[in-house]
């Protein structure tokens, strides 16, 4: 092996060990600040109970595959950006209900999911553009500043405006998606 290639190999396992040592730092701190704070009783409550309030609104819903297929669309979406928003520095998490995760794990999981399901059963003939605008003026404009406020939620290189428009591509996203699925199951 020439001696370039060793020398990456040495740089990038260097480089991953400390990661693990951060991690390990990480985790300790999240044991001894995070866990079983009010925050993060706030973390884990807005984890669950969404979704149980989903699961009894929507029980005799016909359509239900559909709208977890649009949740899950959504989590899928959410956790790619938010990883790599805090891998840049744009913004990071504090008291999250898991310690490996460097998203936060309610807003991706839950409260984003869940809240474009219930948008997309309310009203299904609406104007996408319209809900879309609603579902980005609440998320940037009263969700993250919620979290914000508990200081949750820290913004180093952001500012909520920025997310408007990310909110409304994702809402708009997940909806077409979400139709296009119901076109193609009605010819199957």
């Amino acid at each position: 092996m020439a001696a370039n290639q060793q020398q990456a190999l040495d740089v990038i396992d260097h480089n991953v060990n400390q990661i693990t040592n951060l991690m390990y730092e990480k985790f300790t701190i999240w044991v001894h600040y995070e866990l079983f704070s009010w925050r993060w009783w706030i973390g884990l409550c807005t984890t669950i109970l969404p979704w149980i309030f989903w699961y009894f609104a929507t029980k005799k819903n016909k359509n239900r595959d559909r709208f977890l297929f649009a949740g899950f669309l959504t989590i899928i979406i959410a956790v790619a950006l938010d990883v790599i928003g805090d891998q840049y520095g744009l913004w990071h998490y504090r008291f999250n209900v898991l310690p490996v995760l460097p998203t936060y794990f309610p807003w991706d999981f839950t409260l984003m999911p869940v809240t474009i399901m219930f948008f997309l059963q309310i009203k299904p003939a609406a104007d996408p553009f319209i809900k879309s605008i609603l579902f980005g003026l609440l998320s940037s404009f009263a969700g993250e500043p919620f979290f914000y406020w508990i200081a949750t939620y820290n913004p180093v290189h952001w500012r909520f405006v920025y997310s408007f428009p990310i909110q409304i591509a994702i809402y708009l996203t997940v909806y077409y998606f979400c139709k296009t699925r119901s076109k193609i199951a009605a010819y199957v």
